[in-house]
């Protein structure tokens, strides 16, 4: 225990010498063992403090918690769409590419050979299914041969002098 005078210095900075070491009053005020010697320990004798009384999780979404789920979460409960049976995703398998991406196709020793030829971008061979239109194209006519492609796609290629081939 510390001197008296150190006590007295530590209670005008409103610190408190405990067991565990200096505390802050107003930290004292709010340990939970205050609470212990009485009957409720701070939880009321009217609602008590019990496990769940709510139920477990999202228990009640429907009854008890209904105006909650309704509110914050619409939309939780029930079905949309239509089902699938035995959903298999390969026949969904669609890669996609951007028009901005497509000059990475082409090799560096090509790009600069391009003055006279025109290049001829075949997006199948690099497994790309469908070519999308994000993105700026330099002025420089190419030909593309894919299987899918947006309308915003081709007509970037086609402003950019180029042509677009569809494959099966």
């Amino acid at each position: 225990m510390p001197p008296n005078s150190l006590i007295n210095y530590l209670q005008t900075l409103r610190i408190q010498w405990t067991e565990r070491g200096l505390i802050a009053m107003d930290e004292l005020r709010n340990i939970p063992t205050l609470h212990t010697t009485y009957v409720s320990a701070g939880h009321g004798r009217v609602g008590k403090h019990r496990k769940h009384p709510g139920g477990r999780g999202l228990a009640g979404g429907q009854h008890h918690h209904r105006i909650n789920m309704d509110k914050y979460h619409p939309g939780y409960f029930g079905k949309v769409g239509m089902r699938h049976f035995h959903l298999t995703k390969n026949q969904y398998h669609c890669p996609t590419m951007n028009v901005d991406k497509i000059w990475t196709l082409v090799p560096e020793a090509d790009r600069a050979a391009v003055a006279g030829a025109v290049p001829v971008i075949d997006l199948t061979r690099h497994n790309i299914t469908k070519l999308l239109g994000k993105g700026r194209l330099p002025s420089v006519p190419f030909i593309v041969k894919t299987r899918l492609i947006s309308r915003k796609a081709e007509l970037k290629i086609v402003e950019a002098g180029g042509k677009v081939e569809l494959t099966a």
